[in-house]
């Protein structure tokens, strides 16, 4: 059975030669990473579908410049680079523009099976306190870690992401990782 890397490889390349049903089988892949990656970033879940659907967008009218220059080039990374740049333009526009009111979680985002109200409730509180410390972090900051904790990238992936090297990825994820630990006290684990 042929490796992600293969088939986005097959997907691209049928999607160049005119195949728009490729392009949708590469949006059926990545549309829940995307969104959830887009989330995390912003913490806007109406925003979050809007800059994953204009992703998707930016993909499709920009696929004839995209090229696997090397072999460890991977449509995933250009993608979530197209993500992050969505995101980080639908912020500052944001920021020009304050909402009224954010909502921080998503529908149904926390579905742990768990059946006991006051156990969802806890996990509810929880997820909130860890996603108002991570969108606290500077931007660079939260990228890298959202890349590896939710879309468990490795820190060339990240750095690819980011245009940035593997050593500044790592100093980002350090960073992170330490306001988190004093921000999240005993949460954080």
């Amino acid at each position: 059975m042929p490796d992600r890397q293969e088939l986005d490889r097959d997907c691209v390349g049928r999607v160049k030669a005119g195949d728009d049903d490729a392009f949708t089988e590469l949006m059926g892949h990545y549309k829940g990473p995307i969104l959830n990656f887009v989330f995390r970033l912003t913490g806007d879940a109406a925003g979050a579908e809007d800059i994953a659907q204009d992703t998707f967008v930016r993909a499709y009218r920009n696929l004839d410049r995209f090229a696997f220059r090397k072999p460890g080039d991977r449509f995933s990374t250009w993608l979530f680079q197209l993500a992050r740049n969505a995101a980080i333009d639908a912020m500052r526009r944001r920021q020009r523009r304050p909402a009224q009111s954010l909502e921080m979680t998503p529908e149904g985002e926390l579905s742990g099976g768990q059946s006991d109200p006051s156990d969802q409730a806890d996990l509810r509180e929880r997820e909130a306190l860890i996603m108002a410390a991570v969108a606290e972090l500077p931007e660079d900051q939260r990228t890298a870690l959202v890349l590896s904790v939710y879309e468990d990238l490795s820190y060339s992936e990240i750095a690819a992401v980011m245009q940035a090297t593997g050593k500044s990825v790592e100093s980002r994820l350090y960073r992170a990782r330490q306001y988190l630990r004093v921000r999240l006290g005993k949460l954080w684990v």
